[in-house]
C-alpha cells in the first residue's frame, strides 16, 4: 500500500542514531527497528515502517519500506486504498501472500501476487488505487519506494511487471526482482543501480552472497532469526551494511525457514524532500504537487473503475519542509 497517513510526519534526519530505535553492532551492521503506523481510520491496517527514520533515510535510492502482515482479511476489511498521487518516485510492490488489484492513470489493470513484482514509475505524476481481492484471506508483504534522481524525476509514467525465476544457493531460495544477485539479472528498468531480492533460508542454512562493493545494503527480516555478518536480526528488524563489502553471509539461526528481503544500491547523494506521496527537492515542489492533486489537474490523470472517491491530500504542516539526510559516512 502507499502512504495514506492523514498527518504524515516530517523527519529531520541528522548524524545521531535515534535513541532506543537502532544500534550498531561490533560487526558494523546497523540494526534498524521499525515503527508501527496505522493506515486509515479506526479499523486501519497497521504496517511496520523501517524507512525512513531518524537513523537512516535511504539505502541506495530505496527511500520507503513498509512491511505488513500476515493479517487475516475478513469481508470488507481488507486493503482498500483509494486513488492517490505520486511524484518523483517508483513504487515496488512485493507480496508473500494474498492478492491486490492495481489500477492506475496509465490505464493499467494488474494484480499483485506472491513472487511477482509490480513496479510503477510516478515521475512527473501518476495516480493509482490498490484493493485486496475477495479471494484474499491473509495479506502479507512489503511496499517499497525508490527515489528518482533529479535528472529523471519528471520521467513519463510507466508500469512494469516481472516474475523472477527462483534460484537455489546453499539452502537458500532467491528471487531477484531488481538488479543482479546469485547469477540472476532482473530485466526491469530502473533509473539508478538497485538490488532487490527475496531470500528464503532453510532451517540452519548458511549462504555467502557476492555483492557490489559500491552498494550499501539493507536486510529486512520477515520471519526467523538471521545472522548477518555476525549480527543476529530478529523479525521486523533491518540490518544496514555500508559500502565496501563484497560478500554478505546470511545464517538462519531458527528451527524453521527464515524469509528476508535484501535491498541495495550505491549511496544516493541527492537531498530529497518526501512528504505524503510526493518526493521533490524543495518545499515549493511539494506545495505545487499538492495543489495540482487537489485541483484535479491533468498532471496525475484519472484512475478508472474505482468505486469511490479519491484520497484528499493532507494539510501541509505550518513550517517549511526541509531535506532529509542520511548520517554522514565515516
Amino acid at each position: 500500500m502507499s502512504n495514506v497517513e492523514t498527518e504524515p510526519a516530517e523527519l529531520r534526519c541528522g548524524a545521531q542514531v535515534d535513541g532506543g530505535q537502532s544500534g550498531e553492532a561490533a560487526s558494523g551492521v546497523d540494526v534498524l527497528a521499525a515503527r508501527d503506523v496505522p493506515l486509515g481510520g479506526p479499523r486501519a491496517m497497521h504496517v511496520r515502517r523501517t524507512l525512513p527514520q531518524r537513523a537512516r533515510t535511504l539505502i541506495g535510492a530505496w527511500c520507503f519500506a513498509d512491511h505488513y502482515g500476515p493479517v487475516e482479511v475478513t469481508a470488507g476489511h481488507g486493503m482498500d486504498v483509494a486513488p492517490h498521487p505520486h511524484t518523483g518516485l517508483q513504487t515496488v510492490s512485493w507480496l508473500f501472500s494474498g492478492e491486490i488489484e492495481h489500477r492506475d492513470s496509465l490505464g493499467t489493470h494488474a494484480f499483485i501476487r506472491p513472487g511477482e513484482m509490480n513496479l510503477m514509475t510516478g515521475g512527473h505524476g501518476i495516480a493509482h488505487s490498490e484493493v485486496s481481492t475477495p479471494a484474499t484471506t491473509v495479506l502479507h508483504g512489503v511496499q517499497l519506494w525508490v527515489a528518482l534522481p533529479d535528472e529523471h524525476r519528471s520521467a513519463e509514467r510507466d508500469f512494469q511487471h516481472h516474475v523472477p525465476e527462483p534460484v537455489r544457493v546453499d539452502g537458500a531460495e532467491i528471487r531477484v526482482f531488481l538488479g543482479t544477485l546469485a547469477g540472476t539479472v532482473s530485466p526491469v528498468r530502473t533509473f539508478t543501480p538497485l538490488l532487490g531480492a527475496e531470500i528464503v533460508l532453510e532451517p540452519g542454512a548458511s549462504v555467502d552472497l557476492t555483492v557490489d562493493t559500491a552498494f550499501e545494503h539493507g536486510l529486512l527480516v520477515d520471519s526467523g532469526d538471521v545472522r548477518l555478518a555476525g549480527t543476529v536480526l530478529r523479525p521486523t528488524e533491518l540490518g544496514y551494511v555500508a559500502p565496501g563489502t563484497g560478500a554478505l553471509t546470511l545464517v538462519n539461526e531458527s528451527e524453521g525457514p527464515a524469509r528476508t528481503v535484501l535491498l541495495g544500491g550505491p549511496p544516493f547523494e541527492e537531498e530529497i524532500i518526501m512528504w505524503w506521496n510526493f518526493i521533490g527537492r524543495s518545499h515549493e515542489d511539494i506545495v505545487r504537487a499538492r495543489a495540482d492533486w487537489e485541483s484535479s489537474s491533468d498532471r496525475f490523470g484519472h484512475v478508472e473503475a474505482y468505486p469511490g472517491n479519491r484520497l484528499p491530500a493532507p494539510a501541509l504542516p505550518n513550517a517549511v519542509l526541509t531535506p532529509r539526510r542520511n548520517p554522514p559516512r565515516a
